[in-house]
């Protein structure tokens, strides 16, 4: 049994050297980065045994995703393979800013081969016999056929007793919050445990009001049993069976903040899988976010030594 299983895209993540524009840049730094593998790549440098799944093009392309995921103890072997000469490998060009010129992201992922993957193309026993199944609102946004999957998939992990794990991810270059709506509510009545920040529950879904009121509502609407709500620098808030949990933000030097809610997730997952109450998987997902940022690319290069010198140093979680 694999204690974390993972769903969705990864890409793979070019950026010029710091202080070059992407326009000029001669060179450029070759990384892989997708929610749903970061998360994967955050528990497993963590110590629980994690897994991802998707659909990748057999090309150089695609084997240097999957090297990279190997590399840092992610189990791959559950990747669907397609020779379809059209396939392609979605990847993102990420220009670092600085004061006053924002970092630019520009997508280049239209028609990735994750887009046609199928429910029928791979082995739902791994879904099945996992603890935990995890996917973003980033995958069902990609296309209709992985919109339809997403929903097999959740469906699959929950009615064999895994528990579901959903961040809502919204992303405004992907689709429009109308659009997000209407698939996050047909897909929430399948999930165990919710990741909402603050920001997408209110646009996506209307919920305003403070963290603790979005969370108990979507968990009494939805029959969620735990739901998160990150809040930026206010920290993050947990309603778990009625029972609310509250983390502040540890500090944090930021090098690279990309990937810092993935890192959260990933922190969250691996103290849940290990046993960790909900305040003391808070803690640990807090402290791997705020790891992250000091650390270049999407992914938490990260150890339980590390997350544990935080926590101990300035660990501030509340439960009531």
């Amino acid at each position: 049994m694999t204690a974390l299983v993972t769903f969705g895209e990864t890409m793979l993540r070019l950026s010029p050297p710091r202080g070059e524009r992407l326009e000029t840049a001669r060179e450029l730094e070759v990384q892989a980065g997708g929610a749903e593998s970061n998360v994967a790549v955050a528990a497993a440098r963590l110590g629980r045994d994690a897994a991802w799944f998707s659909k990748l093009p057999d090309s150089p392309l695609g084997r240097r995703i999957v090297s990279e995921l190997r590399s840092h103890g992610v189990d791959t072997d559950g990747v669907v393979w397609t020779d379809d000469a059209d396939a392609r490998q979605g990847v993102y060009y990420l220009e670092h800013g600085a004061s006053p010129r924002p970092t630019n992201v520009v997508y280049d992922r239209a028609d990735a081969a994750v887009t046609t993957l199928e429910t029928g193309e791979f082995d739902l026993d791994a879904v099945r016999d996992a603890e935990v199944c995890f996917t973003s609102g980033i995958t069902p946004a990609l296309s209709e056929t992985l919109s339809e999957t997403t929903a097999d998939v959740l469906d699959a992990a929950q009615n064999a007793g895994t528990t579901t794990a959903f961040d809502l991810n919204y992303r405004t270059k992907l689709w429009s919050p109308d659009e997000a709506a209407e698939t996050y509510r047909d897909l929430l009545d399948s999930v165990d445990l919710l990741f909402a920040a603050e920001r997408d529950a209110a646009t996506v879904l209307g919920r305003d009001g403070d963290a603790e009121s979005v969370a108990r509502g979507l968990a009494g609407d939805y029959d969620i049993e735990t739901v998160v709500v990150t809040r930026g620098e206010e920290g993050s808030l947990a309603v778990s069976d009625g029972a609310v949990s509250e983390q502040g933000v540890y500090e944090a030097e930021t090098y690279d903040a990309i990937g810092t809610g993935d890192a959260f997730v990933g922190g969250f997952l691996a103290k849940h899988l290990d046993g960790g109450s909900v305040t003391e998987s808070l803690e640990w997902a807090s402290a791997t976010a705020s790891f992250k940022r000091t650390v270049e690319g999407d992914i938490a290069v990260v150890t339980p030594e590390d997350v544990e010198r935080v926590v101990a140093e300035e660990g501030d979680g509340i439960s009531r």
